[in-house]
């Protein structure tokens, strides 16, 4: 099995959809993946799919909204089967090499404060604390840490494409949708 990322597209928004539900306690409306992905110039939508043959699998979205130089990552998620595989670092480097080619000199988000693989992850593509929001997330008013990075050379994201293998065994474990 194979993970490709490619840009996202209008066939993929029902499976986008069904990720960002089990992904995250306050998935986004209804329509936000459509308008992003028809009506937002400013917004960039990627997929991560793993490859078997014929078959394809979407595991992995991410929404990123592009401002002069600037990225914020809008929503980045690995469907929670995957989680824990190397999917999301493989991802992120993915999209942090996209926006080399934009011209984009540094990238933003907001994490929840209990979520510390992502933090981790993060730290580990130089993303420092800028700050927090509290009170952010509406479901449970958790904080929000905000965190941003400098965009680096290519060669940096290269080594989490190639020095990571992700070994997927797809007997033991199949997605639910």
């Amino acid at each position: 099995m194979i993970l490709l990322f490619r840009q996202m597209d209008l066939e993929d928004l029902e499976t986008v959809k069904s990720i960002d539900k089990l992904a995250f306690p306050n998935p986004w409306p209804e329509n936000a993946f459509q308008y992003e992905l028809e009506k937002n110039t400013n917004a960039r939508l990627w997929v991560g799919e793993f490859q078997d043959g014929e078959k394809s699998t979407i595991v992995a979205l991410a929404v990123i909204w592009i401002i002069l130089d600037e990225a914020h990552i809008g929503t980045i998620a690995i469907h929670p089967a995957y989680q824990n595989r190397g999917c999301g670092q493989q991802f992120l480097a993915f999209i942090c090499r996209q926006l080399i080619s934009e011209n984009i000199t540094r990238i933003f988000l907001e994490v929840r404060k209990s979520n510390d693989v992502a933090i981790h992850l993060y730290q580990k593509f130089g993303f420092t604390i800028d700050g927090e929001r509290k009170h952010y997330y509406r479901d449970n008013n958790e904080t929000a840490i905000l965190m941003s990075a400098a965009i680096k050379k290519s060669g940096f994201y290269d080594q989490f494409l190639l020095d990571y293998q992700l070994t997927f065994d797809s007997a033991s474990k199949e997605i639910q949708e």
